[in-house]
């Protein structure tokens, strides 16, 4: 088989269950270990993952009956730990989470054009536009914006950055010392950006990134989510819970391609899976009880109030039908799943929250690695996925069984790579590296 599915490693702390740290193997106390984290990319890398993904946030949500139960409450800044982590690693990519509503410009340009020479060309970025009132509080706001104004933000900000990216041109640094010249102007371009969100009037102090850009990643899937997806980002990480509903995800996404001028291969889509894997189907399923036997009741609800938008569901009854929810201008897809799974299966709250704290939304899968690999393979070539995004219950044990079990098996099917094709990201992830714009003028010109 020519063509090979990718794999991205969400790897946090503990682990994706919203029990893991509980879990008597979580790596509960090494939140702030570098060397755990060292190990984590190590072994991702050992499975030939194309990259190390961290998701962020920029609050901590206290207060409740659940203050003191939620395990991520705190971490590293990614792109700080990513940093860190390339020194130590050599093929695998590192992307890392940054908001465009609370970021500038001209510092995210800078840390991970910064990231991405200190790697050698293995960063991406995620893009997110914040969700929650607690981050909006945190940077003098009373509430989050509304989803449409986080996106008419968001655009520009993307532009922004590349613009800012494209500031020298590839070999704009001579460094000619018999000449003493240092580097070429006519190879340098501020931006001179003025529009409604940003104004920015002079060029980036880093050299142009190895990969042109590094990786542009989204995760949205609302209305103006899906747009901003279509025009700039060339991976996307979605979570989708049936094969039907990942195909028509995907359809529908690669179908906005050709209005931006973009091709199908230009964008790699890669749900998000937890995988409980095990030499028996019934050994997997104790892994997975043996967890959500770890769930507190309110670690359950804050669970389901995160992915709703904030509200409190304490005051209904665990074992009673799940209530009708205030809509959010937050997580707008996050909190539709979450309805549309209490209905298909007329759960109770607890039982929702059981069902969800699995994989947090994402897809579940619990069987040998024959069945996972029978289950990755048959969205892979039903154009629901061009790849995963896997996110292990319990780290590390949970990452050591994927790429011990899983990963010989899709190898063994001809799925996935024996060995890194590339050096950098784009390379693995079979992306074409971007042409300063400035090039592409002068060039568009002369053919002219």
């Amino acid at each position: 088989m020519s063509k090979k599915l990718r794999l991205g490693a969400f790897l946090p702390g503990a682990g994706q269950h919203v029990a893991a740290w509980r879990h008597p193997d979580a790596a509960s106390s090494s939140v702030f270990d570098f060397e755990h984290y060292k190990r984590l990319a190590q072994t991702a890398e050992r499975g030939l993952f194309d990259a190390y993904f961290l998701a962020d946030g920029l609050s901590v949500n206290f207060g409740g009956d659940d203050a003191g139960r939620r395990d991520r409450s705190t971490g590293f800044e990614p792109v700080t730990l990513f940093s860190a982590l390339s020194t130590v690693t050599k093929n695998i990519g590192f992307i890392a989470t940054a908001s465009t509503t609370y970021e500038d410009p001209y510092l995210l340009a800078r840390k991970f054009a910064s990231l991405d020479h200190l790697s050698a060309g293995r960063s991406g970025w995620n893009v997110v536009t914040s969700t929650d009132d607690a981050t909006a509080r945190n940077f003098g706001r009373a509430q989050q914006a509304v989803a449409t104004d986080r996106y008419d933000r968001a655009e520009e900000f993307v532009d922004t950055v590349t613009e800012l990216w494209d500031s020298w041109e590839d070999d704009a640094f001579i460094r000619d010392k018999a000449s003493g010249q240092f580097f070429d102007p006519a190879k340098l371009h501020p931006p001179h950006h003025k529009g409604k969100h940003f104004s920015v009037d002079g060029a980036l102090n880093v050299s142009r990134p190895p990969q042109g850009y590094p990786v542009i990643v989204q995760a949205g899937q609302s209305e103006p989510g899906l747009e901003l997806a279509a025009r700039t980002a060339e991976v996307v990480f979605t979570a989708q819970q049936s094969l039907e509903d990942a195909q028509a995800f995907y359809r529908e996404l690669k179908s906005r391609l050709p209005k931006f001028g973009r091709s199908a291969d230009q964008l790699k889509i890669m749900p998000g899976v937890s995988v409980y894997v095990a030499a028996t189907e019934r050994e997997a399923q104790a892994k997975l009880q043996q967890l959500n036997d770890l769930i507190h009741p309110q670690a359950g609800l804050a669970l389901l109030a995160g992915l709703s938008g904030g509200t409190d569901l304490s005051q209904y009854p665990l074992d009673g039908p799940f209530p009708e929810l205030p809509k959010t201008v937050g997580w707008v897809s996050r909190q539709q799943m979450m309805v549309d799974i209490a209905r298909k299966h007329s759960f109770s709250i607890r039982q929702l929250y059981q069902w969800i704290a699995t994989a947090r939304g994402h897809w579940t899968i619990v069987g040998t690695p024959v069945q996972v690999a029978d289950q990755l393979q048959l969205w892979f070539e039903n154009e629901a996925a061009d790849g995963f995004n896997v996110l292990p219950p319990v780290l590390p044990g949970s990452l050591d069984d994927f790429v011990d079990l899983v990963i010989p098996e899709l190898q063994r099917r001809g799925l996935f790579r024996t060995a890194y094709e590339g050096k950098t990201l784009r390379e693995n992830l079979g992306l074409a590296r971007p042409e300063n714009q400035h090039l592409l003028v002068r060039q568009d010109a002369r053919a002219a």
